[in-house]
């Protein structure tokens, strides 16, 4: 059957806000989790520097022992938080902005057994990708990044940059960290082919 000319073919979404903008799921803390409490915020950039709105913005991280809330851990099971999830979703608003508030997670151990700088592995699902994008959060004021693998394997510093939040003036009860998601063009945020 011949393919009609007349009929345009369309990407997925935008159907994010209307249908998975829940906002308890961009609270990591609401059960009492353990640990220093931060918040996350940033805003989500095509590669023209416009917002994307009608993004979704999916964090996974380890607790502040270093353990993540998964049966595959190895980690020793007292290290599990049960205030903790260490899932969370944001949607991005009109002007490409998202926030979480969650904890400042712990080292845990990687290839071989080093250990890793605190990260939060972020997936990113916006109008127009077939796939999510994969990239991490890692704390710009963190001294284990040096010592960091993954960090370590990316040779270009400018895109080693885009995985660094940046702690930002906040109030006296608030530490707020400012990590920007660029979708591609100048500052693109280092994704992963995972």
């Amino acid at each position: 059957m011949a393919k009609d000319p007349t009929t345009p073919s369309q990407t997925i979404g935008p159907f994010f806000r209307p249908a998975l903008n829940h906002a308890a799921w961009n609270d990591l803390t609401a059960g009492g989790a353990r640990g220093q409490r931060i918040v996350i915020e940033g805003r989500m950039l095509d590669g023209d520097g416009r917002p994307c709105d009608d993004a979704l913005v999916e964090i996974w991280q380890a607790n502040a022992d270093g353990r993540y809330a998964h049966p595959d851990d190895p980690q020793p099971d007292t290290l599990i938080d049960p205030g903790f999830v260490g899932f969370g979703r944001a949607v991005t608003d009109a002007e490409g902005r998202y926030r979480f508030t969650t904890i400042r997670p712990g080292r845990v151990p990687g290839p071989g057994g080093a250990l890793q700088a605190p990260h939060l592995s972020v997936a990113v699902f916006a109008r127009g990708l077939l796939r999510r994008l994969c990239t991490r959060l890692y704390f710009a004021d963190e001294p284990s990044n040096e010592s960091d693998p993954l960090l370590a394997s990316i040779a270009d510093p400018a895109a080693r940059r885009t995985l660094l939040a940046a702690r930002q003036p906040a109030g006296p009860q608030e530490i707020l960290y400012r990590f920007d998601i660029v979708l591609q063009g100048e500052g693109e945020t280092a994704f992963f082919d995972v």
